[in-house]
């Protein structure tokens, strides 16, 4: 049985991954929880289902069925509250993600990751690029999100080694032995260099990581400079 962890993701390198992955808009609107089922509609791209949950003992039983446009939009219209989010996938090692970057209710950016086996989940480490777990956190699954609104979110902060650890993670270099100190600090000045607003022309001769670096860098500038 697949089990499924959650984490919190900086928003910065949550839009580095946007960058270099894109993905697909997923909205999904909920309806009143029942005490023996819950139901939702999705639309992703130009699919559309409406998800029946039924609540056995066994666990929870999902019954997509899929539907026309025009029905997901009217049923969307009669929900009692609505997810919108920008659904990227990626690859950690062997394992699968998908990072979440939602639009409604509020802005916030999570990455899940899912294991074939319980016993693999627990042992699973976290990168440094990770923010805190929420996967116990009932506040953060997306139809407390539509339904409640966002949680209190602490803020996850960006380090050199988060940086770099992503830089991997999008280079398929996961378990690579990590830049020297010294590497990371030339890396680092060239990232500070590199805070233009016109230089976003120039991204697309760059490698991966410089990329990364420059648009990072960008993203974290104070406004209005």
């Amino acid at each position: 049985m697949s089990t499924t962890r959650v984490f919190l993701l900086a928003s910065a390198l949550a839009r580095l991954i946007e960058r270099e992955r894109g993905g697909h808009l997923v909205r999904q609107g909920f309806f009143p929880d029942r005490t023996d089922r819950s139901a939702h509609v999705q639309v992703s791209g130009e699919t559309a289902h409406l998800i029946l949950i039924a609540h056995h003992v066994a666990g929870p039983r999902e019954e997509p069925a899929e539907i026309s446009q025009a029905q997901a939009e009217a049923l969307l219209e009669l929900t009692a509250g609505q997810a919108e989010y920008l659904s990227i996938p990626m690859a950690i090692g062997s394992h699968g993600a998908t990072i979440q970057r939602f639009v409604t209710p509020a802005p916030l950016d999570l990455i899940s990751i899912t294991f074939k086996q319980d016993k693999t989940a627990r042992k699973f480490q976290p990168p440094a690029w990770f923010g805190p777990e929420v996967t116990s956190e009932a506040a953060y699954q997306v139809r407390s999100l539509a339904l409640t609104g966002l949680p209190s979110v602490p803020a996850v902060e960006v380090t050199n080694e988060a940086l770099h650890g992503l830089l991997d993670a999008l280079d398929n270099r996961v378990g690579e032995p990590q830049l020297h100190p010294a590497e990371v600090s030339r890396v680092s000045e060239t990232s500070e260099a590199a805070l233009d607003p016109e230089t976003d022309q120039e991204l697309d001769g760059l490698n991966i990581e410089d990329r990364v670096i420059r648009e990072l860098a960008r993203s974290l500038q104070p406004q209005g400079r």
